[in-house]
């Protein structure tokens, strides 16, 4: 529901030792009742099943189903009597439970009375986790800011330029060598007059001005022409990768073997079928190009305001929430951490441990907001309707070469389509919360929204 980044909790996970177990249940959401079933009951139940497992038992020196009842019962009677149990005291506690309109959350603890057994009945005590009762959201009390921004001409030129960067071809070019051109070199790097590993390349390519190099290094490449050579001091970083180099100053030579000047295609008809306008119309390109970036900034600005309102929405109702729920989320966060360090190429198995505790503030406040969320969905009838699905689909569709397949494609599948109605459910809830909160515009730049990172 909103969104983070999963980056410090990774980092601790890969430092962290595993803490100790914590308790399994919230003490004000856990609820006890005593409750007693008959050992007729169990003995009717375990000799049911007996008579059914006579008919498949297979005992050598008998046909199946013509197996004596005393021997099935001297096999499996120990057995059938702990399932019968079972199933009699999991069907008793649910029925206390609905009687006493309990709300559980998860499987209940479930033990024995010691001393209160009869020959008649035997005792339980269930424990377990229920449901909050969650607090009436104040919300004339809310404030909350809405995202905006306007799509101006500067930012179209800026996009289109952007995309000419990413089609730019270099030619060769006879003159000295600058921020943007293509340079192909030859180096070498000596640490007290010895080469070092990684410091002696051939034919060497980079784009001045892009840092893929150490910025002294580049610096030095500046102004040569081709076949021109310089040797020049490189300091390493204090903070530098190798730690063979950080913090020392190694030598280098560099040969420039050739220089190309970048070439940007024109702003034409070419260009233009390049990026999909199958006619050629330049005019048309910016309008498609305008009206892509307009969509996107409407979602990016959309999905700020989002978190901006579940922000404030969580902030708002405090309230215990069932560590049942809580310990299932920890479990989702921390398969979603293996996966995002193995996608770091971090090898990482599924035994790997990763402490709970950095967990747990993350998943606590996931599990209130969606209690919260599905409690003001229930109390004002926010339920994705198969219209706003349909619409919701249909956007995001028109981003497609096909919209109709497309559409067919997400409807027919139920798991994409309920993720469609769960995102739909939270934009109705944020509508909601928007109506009734104190709402403060904020005009958010359009770099901002395109590179959140930067």
């Amino acid at each position: 529901m909103t969104t983070e980044t999963n980056n410090e909790i990774i980092e601790q996970a890969v430092q962290t030792e595993a803490p100790a177990a914590k308790p399994t249940m919230t003490e004000s959401l856990t609820r006890t009742f005593d409750f007693t079933v008959g050992t007729a009951q169990v003995d009717a139940a375990a000799d049911k099943r007996l008579k059914q497992m006579a008919k498949t038992v297979k005992v050598a020196g008998f046909r199946p189903g013509h197996v004596p009842m005393a021997r099935v019962k001297q096999m499996y009677g120990q057995q059938a009597k702990w399932e019968a149990l079972n199933d009699q005291v999991g069907e008793e506690f649910a029925k206390q439970a609905v009687e006493q309109k309990f709300q559980i959350v998860g499987a209940p603890n479930i033990e024995p009375i010691d001393g209160q057994d009869s020959e008649t009945q035997l005792a339980f005590r269930a424990t377990f986790e229920v449901y909050p009762e969650v607090p009436e959201v104040k919300l004339a009390d809310l404030e909350i800011e809405q995202a905006q921004c306007t799509v101006t001409e500067a930012d179209v030129t800026r996009t289109i330029d952007v995309l000419r960067q990413q089609r730019v071809q270099y030619v060769a070019a006879d003159k000295a060598a600058e921020n943007g051109d293509q340079v192909t070199v030859d180096f070498l790097g000596k640490l007290d007059d010895v080469a070092f590993d990684g410091g002696t390349a051939k034919d060497y390519v980079l784009v001045l001005g892009q840092g893929r190099m150490l910025p002294e290094f580049e610096t030095a490449i500046l102004g040569l022409k081709a076949t021109e050579t310089r040797t020049f001091d490189l300091p390493f970083p204090d903070e530098y990768h190798s730690k063979d180099l950080a913090g020392k100053t190694a030598q280098f030579t560099v040969t420039v073997n050739a220089v190309a000047a970048p070439q940007l295609p024109e702003l034409n008809a070419e260009f233009a079928k390049s990026l999909g306008v199958k006619d050629g119309d330049v005019e048309k390109m910016q309008a498609d190009i305008k009206l892509n970036l307009e969509r996107e900034i409407a979602n990016r600005a959309k999905g700020i305001t989002k978190n901006n309102v579940m922000d404030a929405l969580v902030k708002s109702a405090q309230f215990d929430v069932p560590t049942t729920m809580v310990n299932e989320d920890i479990v989702h966060l921390q398969a979603n951490a293996r996966e995002d360090l193995r996608a770091r190429g971090i090898p990482v198995d599924d035994k790997m441990v990763l402490p709970a505790d950095i967990f747990t503030d993350r998943a606590t406040r996931r599990v209130r907001l969606g209690l919260l969320i599905a409690d003001i969905v229930k109390k004002n009838e926010l339920h994705a309707t198969p219209e706003q699905v349909q619409a919701h689909v249909e956007s995001i569709a028109a981003a497609y070469e096909d919209p109709q397949g497309f559409i067919k494609w997400y409807m027919t599948d139920k798991e994409r389509k309920a993720q469609i109605e769960a995102i739909t459910m939270e934009d109705n809830v944020v509508a909601w919360a928007l109506k009734g909160a104190k709402v403060s515009s904020k005009e958010v730049a359009f770099e901002e929204l395109m590179n959140p990172q930067q």
